[in-house]
């Protein structure tokens, strides 16, 4: 798989993962990893960032897409393919809310800030 595919599929499996961890049938722990993987893609800190040369692009090649197949392979099929179903089908008509990506990523955000607020002024 080309990269442009790598690239499209990974803007197939966000919106999918965030559906699925919706559903009642996923358990907690693939739950607590979408939420983190989808925070991870969304969010504008990397783990290494972007201007290290090289290295800066190595977490968008290889860790995003290692997150996504790991939390995939934690959701059940059943609820994973209708997921991905219904995604599809968000995407085509244009009803994927984009503000529903942000809201994980102000949640670590607010979290952050808040440790961050406790041990300043502890």
């Amino acid at each position: 798989m080309n990269l442009k595919k790598r690239a499209k599929q990974l803007k197939e499996d966000i919106p999918a993962l965030y559906l699925a961890m919706k559903s009642k049938n996923t358990p907690i722990l693939a739950k607590l990893l979408v939420f983190l993987t989808v925070a991870y893609a969304l969010s504008p800190i990397d783990l290494i960032p972007d201007f290290i040369p090289v290295l800066g692009y190595l977490d968008d090649l290889i860790l995003l897409p290692l997150l996504v197949v790991l939390t995939i392979k934690l959701i059940p099929k059943e609820v994973w393919l209708q997921s991905k179903e219904q995604a599809k089908t968000l995407i085509a008509t244009k009803q994927m809310k984009k503000w529903y990506y942000v809201l994980p990523v102000i949640v670590i955000w607010l979290l952050i800030f808040g440790l961050i607020w406790q041990l300043i002024f502890k």
